[in-house]
């Protein structure tokens, strides 16, 4: 049988699914919301498709038996769609087999922050409409986990809210600090609007909120300053963005990488950094919590405690996580001032550094250091007794004493690891010693 050649070439060529996009917000028309809810599955991780009503949704591959991930952006200075949304969508779907939907409110985002505000209540009005036909497929309240970034963290709470908290997880990306920071648990992102709530901060002295605002609130080098964001302000748009956009980064990098992002609990970042909290016990009983998509953070206690600060340090790019050890020194005689020494841990051309100060009539100081590479790798441990700035002589002092470390979390005394013989050491002059710790 011949097919006749104007059938065979004219067969209809196989329809391409037609991806959409953000949108594009002129400044000055930035106050009607437009919102999108673009759809990426598994099966296609690069296109989005536009889902309205639950008939899209069908159609689309949205698949009501997986969980849910919405991410919801925060307030947009140019209009465009957020430059780090791709990649999030991308690592979310190669990390865990979900739906993802992304939130693009970018028009009502735009132009002035207090207008995107003001549009808050709108939008979580928009999306508990939305979220509401999820469940009408059969998606559980409990698979639903909102993931909002800046502004988008307390558009998450207030739709976490609307819903009873009985949605399964809110993580805040850095909330929003500016209209957030003295405004009612009602307005804001809290532990109340979700069956789990974290929030990752690192820009508390900007545009982060400095309170807790969930179960687990992760301060990340103290929350501030992020190492290799800039410090001055020549630097432009870089330097007022960097640490706010770090909360994104570290996540994403969290859902690429296995190396863990783990946190203690502390009442403060200077406590943390003095080696006063080394485990999790009080309140988490010993479940250190870990940034990423673990259950409940790791913590795996019921009820959650709530608006539990944790502390960790991570190093100035991805992976950006750190191992962290107790440092302590134990003088053999008491002393008339206070005692400084810098400890540095060597391992293979890499150095990391931290300072014990031991007060003075006291025979015991301790602090953290954290390294990026495995306790086990250390090889050599270096001293610096601080001079007391003679500046007309040399400072003779010397102090002998003990050194010990341990990887944190310290949960009993066993972990400790001590050098066998006393240290000795001169005002100023750097000593070496060689460090065992066998790995686990």
């Amino acid at each position: 049988v011949h097919k006749s050649s104007s059938t065979w070439g004219n067969a209809p060529p196989t329809p391409q699914p037609k991806c959409a996009d953000f949108q594009n917000a002129n400044v000055f028309e930035g106050t009607d919301l437009k919102v999108q809810f673009l759809l990426f599955v598994p099966s296609n991780p690069n296109c989005g498709k536009l889902v309205e009503g639950s008939s899209d949704l069908q159609n689309s591959g949205f698949n009501a038996t997986l969980g849910t991930k919405l991410i919801i952006h925060g307030f947009s200075v140019l209009g465009t769609k957020p430059s780090w949304i791709d990649k999030f969508i991308r690592t979310l779907l190669r990390a865990t087999n979900a739906n993802v939907i992304a939130v693009d409110w970018i028009y009502g985002s735009t132009g002035v922050y207090f207008s995107a505000v003001k549009n808050v209540i709108k939008l979580s009005l928009k999306i508990c409409l939305f979220l509401n036909k999820l469940l009408v497929l059969g998606v559980s309240e409990s698979s639903i986990h909102i993931i909002g970034v800046s502004l988008g963290a307390h558009v998450g709470g207030m739709v976490g809210q609307l819903f009873g908290g009985q949605l399964g997880q809110i993580t805040g990306l850095d909330p929003a600090g500016p209209e957030y920071t003295s405004a009612s648990v009602e307005e804001r992102l809290d532990a109340g609007d979700a069956l789990f709530v974290e929030a990752i901060h690192t820009d508390t002295d900007n545009f982060g909120i400095r309170i807790p605002v969930g179960h687990v609130d992760y301060f990340v080098n103290g929350g501030q300053d992020q190492p290799g964001c800039p410090t001055y302000f020549y630097a432009g748009y870089s330097y007022l963005i960097c640490d706010h956009m770090r909360a994104v980064h570290l996540y994403i990098s969290a859902l690429e990488n296995s190396c863990p992002l783990m946190a203690f609990p502390c009442d403060s970042y200077n406590a943390f950094l003095a080696g006063h909290c080394l485990d999790c016990f009080n309140p988490f009983l010993l479940s250190c919590p870990r940034i990423g998509l673990v259950e409940q953070g790791g913590v795996k206690i019921e009820p959650l405690p709530k608006e539990v600060k944790v502390y960790l340090l991570t190093t100035s790019k991805a992976p950006y996580c750190m191992h962290h050890s107790l440092v302590e020194f134990h003088l053999k005689e008491l002393r008339k001032k206070d005692t400084n020494i810098e400890v540095t841990f060597l391992s293979s051309n890499v150095s990391f550094s931290s300072r014990i100060t031991i007060p003075k009539q006291q025979l015991h100081g301790k602090g953290i250091i954290a390294h990026a590479t495995p306790q086990c790798q250390i090889n050599q441990v270096k001293f610096k007794f601080q001079s007391s700035n003679r500046v007309w002589r040399k400072d003779r002092t010397t102090i002998i004493g003990k050194f010990c470390t341990a990887l944190l979390p310290v949960n009993h005394r066993e972990k400790v690891i001590c050098l066998p013989e006393p240290v000795n050491l001169q005002a100023s002059v750097t000593a070496s010693h060689d460090l065992k710790i066998a790995c686990v």
